[in-house]
């Protein structure tokens, strides 16, 4: 029985393999590339920055109210999001309902924006860029417009920007928003990058369902793959009884591309079973984990305000002549206020009706957090001012002093909230913290200590990933020379 064990090791790990190193080698090659060129994405600097100002003149031409708008718009309550900001010719309200849809009404003459052509699309990107601008297709979705995030957006105009970088821009035939830019170099370094790692292509990605399939049935295999390469690995290795002409002093029978391949696996066994276990997780299948939001009823509940109404803000005052590029509307725990953001990103928090500064007392957010999970208890309300294990810095930027509001229940659940802005930023509970280590911890070593001293976590990842390809791309000659055999 142990021979006959030991006999499908080896085949599923040769044969498997041959193809498993191949993909496992990609994967290392194009995770070196994503540290540094992450996928396409319109940032919020790039987004503010492109947005043309809320100056005096603009804002005199706000004839509508806010319930005009919302109320043209047909919404039933307040939406998620709601803001004013310049859309083509004029300034407009744009909203994202409680489903996710946007809705775009204008602020001169409450009308109903449901479709945008080509030319007022033009405009648009010639006004976002700041330089010449050629119409290229409207689509549905290309190489770079994959992601479902952008699905209630599409139809997306194209257009390429006439400058040195390559640009290019999608504006949303629906709402005549700018949703994506991308240049020369960050798409040509995504086909070695996001592209081949997530198994992005085009066709696949269009379809979640498959996608999602595709992902699973890809690292699988790769893992029964690491698996008995580190099961015969260990049964090849000797301490005592050294091979008299192995490598590795003596410890491996080995030679050549065959000990850089033993020696490599032993070293990255752990770290490579656990990175391939967190990619296979990385897609959350069965959806074991919780998604790291709460949900349109519990933020709506935190609003303290249902219906689709907003106190007329004073527009002058609120934007007080400062470089505004959007003002957002919201409730918090029953509080109308405005959030003027500037072009660098500063967010001031204002009275919607005098544009007067507005500070929130952080027992009154703590009260206010509490019906996010009705009929749960508070059990404790911190005001963190440092990055820690579940709340930091790393791809993505999280701002402190964020206040930290634990509640009493069996998923020991945290509400993140910007005690500046009054807004939810996150959650966490048991599900997400398991993710954390799971996907997160294992996959990209995000640990504060290593990311907050860069080039420290470029080091580590960097050792970790030549381990890795040292180990596939030695499998990938070995498997090579078992074919040609």
């Amino acid at each position: 029985m142990w021979s006959k064990t030991k006999r499908w090791l080896y085949l599923i790990h040769r044969w498997m393999g041959i193809a498993g190193c191949l993909l496992i080698a990609m994967w290392f090659g194009s995770g070196l590339v994503m540290m540094y060129v992450p996928f396409p994405a319109l940032t919020q600097a790039e987004r503010l920055a492109g947005l043309p100002p809320l100056d005096r003149a603009a804002l005199a031409g706000i004839a509508v109210s806010p319930d005009a708008a919302m109320q043209a718009a047909g919404l039933a309550t307040f939406p998620r999001s709601l803001r004013v900001e310049m859309g083509g010719d004029g300034p407009v309200y744009r909203m994202i309902d409680a489903k996710g849809e946007p809705h775009t009404v204008s602020a001169a003459d409450a009308r109903v924006i449901r479709a945008v052509d080509a030319d007022a699309a033009l405009r648009t990107a010639r006004q976002f860029a700041g330089k010449p601008v050629a119409w290229l297709d409207t689509i549905e979705r290309d190489q770079w417009t994959v992601p479902n995030g952008l699905n209630p957006w599409r139809p997306l105009h194209h257009f390429r920007v006439q400058d040195d970088a390559g640009t290019e821009l999608y504006v949303s035939a629906r709402t005549g928003e700018v949703m994506r830019d991308t240049a020369r170099a960050e798409r040509f370094w995504n086909w070695l990058g996001s592209v081949p790692h997530w198994l992005y292509f085009t066709p696949i990605r269009k379809d979640p369902p498959l996608w999602r399939q595709v992902v699973l049935w890809t690292s699988g295999p790769c893992l029964a793959v690491a698996i008995s390469g580190i099961w015969i690995g260990w049964l090849r290795l000797r301490v005592r009884r050294r091979f008299a002409h192995g490598s590795v002093a003596g410890m491996s029978p080995y030679r050549g591309w065959m000990a850089w391949h033993h020696a490599a696996g032993l070293a990255g066994a752990l770290f490579l079973l656990f990175w391939l276990v967190s990619g296979w997780l990385s897609v959350n299948p069965n959806q074991w984990f919780d998604h790291r939001g709460f949900d349109a009823a519990a933020l709506q509940r935190y609003g303290g305000h249902p219906a689709p109404t907003f106190p007329a803000p004073d527009w002058q005052a609120v934007a007080g002549g400062r470089d505004v590029r959007e003002i957002r509307m919201t409730w918090v725990g029953g509080q109308p206020a405005a959030l003027a953001v500037l072009r660098d990103g500063t967010q001031r928090v204002l009275n919607p009706g005098t544009g007067q500064p507005l500070a929130f007392d952080t027992a009154a957010l703590a009260r206010a957090a509490g019906v996010l999970l009705p009929g749960v208890r508070l059990a404790d309300t911190t005001l963190q001012t440092a990055p820690d294990l579940y709340w930091y810095s790393h791809h993505h930027s999280r701002r402190f002093p964020v206040l930290r509001v634990a509640f009493d229940d069996a998923d020991q659940t945290l509400a993140y909230i910007d005690p500046a802005t009054g807004q939810v930023e996150g959650r966490g509970n048991d599900s997400r913290r398991l993710y954390r280590w799971l996907f997160h911890a294992a996959h990209s070593y995000d640990f504060v200590a290593l990311t907050q001293h860069r080039p420290a976590w470029d080091v580590v990842m960097w050792l970790l990933s030549v381990v890795g390809l040292v180990m596939s791309v030695s499998g990938v000659v070995v498997g090579w020379r078992r074919l040609r055999r």
